[in-house]
Order: structure tokens, then sequence, then C-alpha cells
């Protein structure tokens, strides 16, 4: 069965813009952590866990295309979806759009690897067959 995930929110603070009052270009790579990490909740197997289990997933590329300004005090959605995930590998599309007006304001991808605590490369597909469970019912077909 599929499992639902709703976009993030993220409410622009203060201190994410910069003096010509937009929000810097490096915050959009922390909103994509920060619903990274939201995604994995949502689907049931969160970071926490995941690190708690002797698994960790470092960011091995990241890439943004900003599309339109965002400022203070706006507030902003996050769409994350799966573009391809092995068990070894696994990349990820950002959208970020203006929760009022659902403007682009920035697209972008990461990849990540999985590895255990001394830095091997682990295939979560035999290594945690229910993380891969988790994750692959969040795939759209």
């Amino acid at each position: 069965m599929k499992t639902q995930i709703k976009p993030y929110r993220h409410k622009v603070q203060y201190y994410e813009t910069d003096q010509m009052a937009i929000v810097h270009h490096s915050n959009y790579i922390r909103w994509f952590e920060e619903a990274r990490v939201d995604y994995m909740d949502q689907m049931g197997y969160g970071y926490k866990r995941m690190e708690e289990e002797g698994i960790v997933s470092p960011v091995i590329s990241v890439q943004a295309e900003y599309k339109s300004m965002t400022r203070f005090g706006e507030t902003v959605g996050i769409e994350v979806k799966v573009l391809q995930f092995n068990g070894v590998k696994l990349t990820l599309g950002y959208h970020i759009y203006d929760s009022e007006t659902n403007e682009l304001r920035c697209q972008g991808n990461s990849e990540h690897c999985f590895i255990d605590k001394e830095g091997k490369f682990v295939s979560v597909k035999r290594a945690k067959p229910e993380f891969y469970q988790c994750m692959k019912n969040t795939i759209e077909i």
C-alpha cells in the first residue's frame, strides 16, 4: 500500500534573509534537509531510528535551481519525491513553492548513499528490509 506523504511547511524566519530582505540561497539546502527528515518520519522509519540501528545516509551531491524570491514571514511548502532508489543509493527531488500563491521558488535534488558506522557501503534492501519497504511504499509508480 502506498504511503501518502504530505508536503513539509516552513515559515521563513528573519535570520534566514540577507541584506536584500530575501531568503539567502543557502537556506534552501537546509530546507531540503528539513523536508527530507520530515518525509522519512512520515513514511514510518525516520533518520533517528535508522542511525540508532547503525546506518547513516550522507549527502553525496545536492543541486538547487532558484526560480523566484522568498521573503521573511512567507510560508513555503516543500514537496519531496523519490527520483531513484535501489537500496544502495537514493535520489530525492524537491519543489519549494509559496503556500499562498503556489509560485515555484526553488527546485532541486539530493543524492545519498547508505553506510554503516565504519563508513562501509550498505544495501538497505538486505540489511534493513523494513526501511527498504517503507521507502518503496512512498514511491509513485
